[in-house]
Order: structure tokens, then C-alpha cells, then sequence
């Protein structure tokens, strides 16, 4: 791991792994109709602040993608391995979490699947792919951005979760108790 790896434009570099996730996640976002994928793109609950923070926070994930994508994959070494099986656990985590989210019906909140040990599966294994990126092409920059873009992320679950509470009342309230916000530990 270096602190901040020469960018290069590259056959052999880390966009690789952000066309992965792309073609995966595009490609089952697209399989859904389109009231689902509404349901999952719905930011119509939360407040102007909620929806500024995010557009900045966005920025944070701007810049991991493009110092991942300019960075050259170094195959040989410990970091890229771990950072790939961190990239593809994440990945299959978020495919099983978006079908459980799919089949739930838009009057419920999901709670089936991997949302029977998390609130919020699809956040938690974005965070294990991008963290896996960002060890894999060997960079602490990446990973500091990526710290970073952690802590936006709760701020945008806390808003999400507003908006369910909002939509679904005591069922979720009922789900908030029994259920944590990311795995048992939290």
C-alpha cells in the first residue's frame, strides 16, 4: 500500500473493478420494473438539508473513483488479493441485497433476506466493495476518501430511515427495535 500511487491512464488499472461493479449492479438495477427501482432511488421524504449533504457527499465518491480508476493494479501483491475478495464478497452481498429489496411488496418495508440482520444490507456491502477497491489498488488515499464517504453514508441512511418511518409508521419503528441499523454489532 502506498499513501498516494503515481496515476496513470491504464490497461491494468483499478477501473476495472468500478466497471465490474457497474456492469453488475447497472445490470440488476435494470432487471427491476420500474416501480422498484423508483421505490429505491425515492428521496422524496427527505429535507432539502438531507438532499444537499448528499450531492457533497457525492463528491467524496467522485474522487475515490477517479483515483481508483488511475491507479495502476499492482496483481503480485497481498493487498490486491484481500481487496479483491473484500470487492467480490461486497458484490455478492449487494446483488442478494437488492433481490431481497426487489421482492418486497411497496406497502412493507424490506425486512426478508439479509434485512433479517441488517436495516440497511445494500449500505453495508457497498461499503465492503469500495473498501475492497480501495485496498486493492494499494492506495491510503483512496481509503482515507472512502472513510470519509462512510461517514456520509450514515448521514444518508439516518435520512433514509426517516423516510420509512415516515412511510411505514410502526412497522418499521417495530423493525428499528428488533433489527440493527448495520449488523450486530451496531
Amino acid at each position: 500500500m502506498q499513501l498516494f500511487p503515481k496515476l496513470t491512464v491504464g490497461l491494468l488499472n483499478g477501473w476495472i473493478f468500478l466497471l465490474v461493479y457497474g456492469i453488475i449492479f447497472g445490470g440488476v438495477v435494470k432487471s427491476f420494473p420500474k416501480d422498484v427501482v423508483a421505490r429505491l432511488y425515492d428521496t422524496s421524504n427527505w429535507t432539502p438539508v438531507q438532499k444537499t449533504f448528499t450531492r457533497v457527499c457525492k463528491v467524496f465518491g467522485l474522487i475515490i473513483f477517479v483515483l481508483v480508476a488511475l491507479t495502476p493494479l499492482s496483481v503480485e501483491t497481498f493487498a490486491f488479493w484481500l481487496g479483491s475478495a473484500i470487492f467480490v464478497l461486497g458484490m455478492i452481498g449487494v446483488v442478494i441485497a437488492l433481490f431481497d429489496f426487489r421482492h418486497t411488496p411497496a406497502d412493507r418495508p424490506a425486512t426478508q433476506g439479509l434485512y433479517k440482520i441488517s436495516r440497511n444490507p445494500q449500505w453495508v456491502m457497498l461499503v465492503l466493495v469500495f473498501l475492497g477497491t480501495c485496498i486493492a489498488v494499494g492506495s491510503w488515499t483512496a481509503c482515507l476518501f472512502w472513510g470519509i464517504s462512510v461517514v456520509c453514508a450514515h448521514f444518508r441512511i439516518l435520512a433514509e430511515e426517516g423516510a420509512c418511518l415516515a412511510q411505514y409508521g410502526d412497522a418499521y419503528r417495530d423493525y428499528m427495535r428488533q433489527i440493527p441499523r448495520y449488523f450486530v454489532f451496531f
